[in-house]
């Protein structure tokens, strides 16, 4: 860190009892480094809500889909393969019987990894899809 600045906060007491709940529920071991992770949290936020979306930002696309559904593992394939500059890893793993969990760590603008979590997630036969986004760390 470059400098660290001190201030205060004015917080109703009710609101306060329940951060401090949740932040012993979470973890933290005081209050600053709770509140620098939300604020970190809304930064990134941001970076993936800007109207250009042309910074780059990393993300996670995770998958939940059932194999035998016929073509949609070749489909997810040749999408990633079609993404291959955005796709940097992928782990499958078989649930069960049925169903595959498949993660696809991503890089790129938050407006190309929108579009190619979307077209995943809609896929027919995808069970359920989130896209997880985050921020290459620069500007936190």
């Amino acid at each position: 860190m470059s400098g660290l600045v001190r201030f205060g906060i004015s917080m109703d007491d009710h609101l306060l009892n329940q951060f401090d709940e949740l932040i012993q529920k979470r973890g933290y071991s005081n209050r600053s480094e709770a509140i620098r992770d939300l604020v970190r949290e809304q930064l990134v936020q941001e970076e993936w809500s800007e109207e250009d979306q042309s910074e780059e930002t990393v993300g996670t696309i995770t998958l939940i889909f059932d194999h035998h559904k016929r073509e949609l593992m070749d489909h997810l394939t040749k999408h990633q393969h079609q993404h291959h500059n955005s796709v940097i890893s992928s782990m499958h793993v078989h649930l069960d019987h049925d169903n595959c969990l498949e993660v696809l760590a991503v890089r790129g603008t938050a407006h190309d990894i929108k579009k190619l979590a979307s077209d995943l997630i809609s896929r027919k036969g995808v069970k359920h899809g989130k896209l997880a986004m985050t921020s290459m760390g620069k500007n936190l």
